[in-house]
């Protein structure tokens, strides 16, 4: 059997039972790929990650369900925070593609490519963190390196959360964190604020023989779907970074058969908000668009100022050598601004091919992203 035919239930079997992690950098991130770790399912990778761990000095390793904490004691003044989630999104529907199955290599304009599901999104810097762990024997700072499980998924399922409910001790006295989300090599701070909500309009039933003896719910979503429409979605420059924000229908459900007036309809909004607002201007901000609606809410994400102007945030970004980028999608920084540490994202590929059926990232990326960590870490 060749790797493209795997099927999900057989990928579930398939992978390294344990992981070394003093291997080479992009080789340990195919290895984390074939451990099915799609969310709710990576208790599997994460006891890999634990075993690997256990076996190191100078660690101090926390397990809470599929999320672990791992603690350097080096009796330093700073502490930093290397997170980054074990999970992947499932995996796609079309039998054949690459990401249906482990990982696999290709050559590509001379270069090593990797191919699979979380190439990207982000077995890459996942790997990136186990390789650090295993090799820094001492640094400049203190680090703290997380690994957590459900990121893919509702925000309150969020193994970060739950480490941050459960071990706050272990987390709040960090100085600093960096979340290895893909950023293609280039710091990219704070991020955009997240909420869905649902707006739900109620008609009343009938046959559509006789289409004027009800109320067609469907047709009520044509004022809601206008005001999108029109929308003019603002960009904002909070610290030097330019924020875009995005207001957007991304599901519509209603209709009860071919021959009948629907007597209800709901549409499914995601609006992502710049970090000059806090989560209570954003919600008041839809309310307004939306006004004579009531706005059903089933997410809400706060977003994350830049913090580009902390100290050990100036220093990363002279030692990486780049102009930092905003990050436009929702990210864990969030939660480490909420909690008063300035976080950045840094990783290796690119982010726009995450989730893809396409989703590849270069062994030369992932390396030389370890390689910039371990001179920030050790200079």
């Amino acid at each position: 059997m060749s790797l493209k035919e795997y099927t999900a239930e057989q990928f579930k079997k398939f992978g390294p039972a344990e992981l070394d992690i003093h291997q080479d950098v992009a080789q340990l991130t195919a290895d984390l790929l074939d451990i099915y770790s799609v969310s709710g399912e990576e208790k599997r990778l994460a006891d890999a990650v634990e075993n690997a761990l256990t076996n190191l000095e100078n660690l101090e390793i926390t397990r809470d369900g599929d999320s672990i904490i791992a603690r350097t004691d080096f009796g330093k003044d700073k502490r930093v925070v290397l997170a980054g989630h074990l999970d992947t999104v499932p995996l796609p529907a079309v039998e054949g593609s690459e990401g249906t199955v482990p990982s696999v290599w290709k050559e590509e304009a001379g270069e090593r490519v990797l191919f699979g599901r979380g190439a990207t999104d982000m077995k890459g810097g996942v790997a990136v963190q186990l390789a650090l762990a295993a090799h820094l024997t001492d640094s400049a700072y203190d680090i703290t390196y997380v690994f957590y499980d459900h990121e893919e998924v509702s925000s309150e399922l969020s193994g970060l959360g739950r480490l941050m409910r459960n071990h706050a001790e272990k987390l709040t006295d960090a100085d600093f964190a960096v979340l290895l989300e893909p950023t293609d090599g280039t710091i990219e701070g704070g991020c955009n604020g997240t909420m869905r909500f649902w707006i739900h309009t109620q008609g009343l039933r009938a046959h559509s023989g006789r289409a004027w003896k009800g109320k067609n719910a469907i047709h009520q979503l044509a004022d809601i779907l206008t005001r999108l429409s029109n929308y003019e979605p603002q960009t904002y420059d909070v610290e030097g970074l330019a924020f875009r924000e995005g207001l957007s229908a991304v599901e519509i459900s209603g209709g009860v058969a071919g021959n009948v007036i629907p007597d209800e309809a709901s549409v499914h909004i995601n609006y992502r908000f710049a970090p000059n607002k806090t989560l209570d201007e954003a919600i008041a901000h839809v309310e307004e668009v939306f006004a004579g609606y009531e706005l059903d809410f089933v997410d809400q994400s706060s977003a994350a100022r830049p913090g580009l102007d902390a100290p050990m945030s100036r220093s990363l970004i002279e030692s990486v050598g780049q102009e930092p980028k905003p990050k436009y999608g929702w990210t864990d920084v969030a939660r480490f601004s909420e909690i008063g540490i300035s976080a950045v994202n840094f990783g290796p590929g690119d982010a726009l091919l995450a989730h893809s059926d396409n989703e590849h990232v270069k062994a030369s990326d992932i390396q030389r992203t370890y390689e910039q960590l371990k001179n920030w870490l050790t200079a």
